[in-house]
């Protein structure tokens, strides 16, 4: 953002009213965006609807592409399907388009961005794309190492909330953990089996290859941030019973020498990142702290007993309704302040 004070946007948030769009609008007033105008935009049968938000009591309005034309920044919070369909649209009009789906991420001509790591690569594009939370909560921290030590391969296991799932995740973790307490039948609709108590090893569809479509966006999106086009990233995705806040295990081998001091001083300098690491005292990342945070935590960084003086262990906590979804599309906004 920059230092003189930056004119006021109209900014709109279309799906206004799933778990993002919600976190949209929070984030927009804690970050002091210069908001002239907040239009929320839902489906037909959200539209009249009116809600308490930091701006005032706002009316949820019908979704339409030439009422969203006219605002300066546009915020998608929506189906890949339906960002494909409507997107170009609003981009041509003029407006700023961020979009939170996978519609664009593997486009070459869209840019993909998390502003700590790559905002060179925005340039004056009017449609950018939002990583996958996973991926984005992951190179907050690979970019700082990959910048003084060079990666050369990235192993991820990750611990994900059940937030990635959106509102309904979250309420069907809450309502089964109570059935299965109460000695009541446990059912499932949004994940594929029952999650209190449990952790289910597949994050969307199985691929030829046998990784999940997840676990690609991984491989695919970190290569595109990191713009490192062939680098070999393999990853596990795990659904967790907790409420929000990914977590990830990740091994890194990297090109030059690294120590785990060294590591640890250079992400402590690094932009949208706290380093928690003081096991002996219990201090390492965890979903519960970094919960409603904007940074995400980075510990447990240590010598890996694979790659030795080339590698390191690590893990990271990040919030995925936060840097995973909404902040990293209000900070992609920022930069065009």
């Amino acid at each position: 953002m920059s230092s003189s004070s930056p004119s006021p946007r109209r900014v709109a948030i279309v799906g206004a009213t799933g778990a993002v769009g919600r976190e949209m609008v929070d984030v927009l007033h804690r970050r002091s965006f210069p908001v002239a105008e907040l239009g929320l935009f839902a489906s037909e049968r959200s539209a009249g609807r009116t809600v308490e938000t930091p701006f005032g009591e706002k009316t949820l309005v019908a979704f339409d592409v030439e009422k969203v034309k006219g605002y300066d920044i546009v915020l998608l919070a929506v189906s890949g399907d339906f960002a494909k369909a409507h997107a170009p649209a609003i981009a041509a009009g003029g407006a700023l388009v961020i979009d939170n789906s996978s519609a664009f991420r593997y486009d070459d001509n869209v840019p993909l961005i998390v502003p700590e790591i790559n905002a060179h690569a925005m340039g004056d594009a009017k449609l950018i794309a939002n990583p996958n939370c996973t991926t984005a909560i992951a190179v907050v921290a690979l970019g700082p190492l990959h910048k003084a030590f060079g990666l050369k391969r990235v192993i991820v296991s990750t611990y994900q909330a059940t937030s990635g799932a959106g509102a309904e995740g979250m309420a069907e973790l809450e309502e089964q953990t109570r059935n299965q307490l109460d000695g009541k039948p446990v059912t499932n609709s949004v994940f594929r089996h029952p999650i209190p108590f449990n952790l289910i090893p597949q994050i969307d569809a199985f691929q030829e290859n046998g990784y999940t479509k997840e676990e690609m966006k991984v491989t695919w999106e970190t290569r595109k941030i990191l713009e490192i086009p062939d680098l070999p990233v393999s990853c596990t995705a795990v659904r967790i019973p907790t409420y929000r806040a990914h977590s990830e295990a990740i091994t890194v081998e990297t090109l030059t020498p690294v120590t785990p001091d060294a590591a640890r001083a250079a992400l402590a300098d690094a932009p949208g990142v706290v380093v928690k690491d003081v096991p002996a005292d219990g201090v390492y990342p965890m979903p519960l702290n970094a919960t409603g945070q904007f940074d995400v935590e980075v510990g447990r960084i240590r010598t890996s007993l694979i790659f030795g003086d080339h590698g390191l262990d690590l893990f990271v906590c990040g919030d995925q309704l936060l840097k995973g979804a909404a902040l990293n599309a209000v900070q992609i906004a920022e930069l065009s302040l």
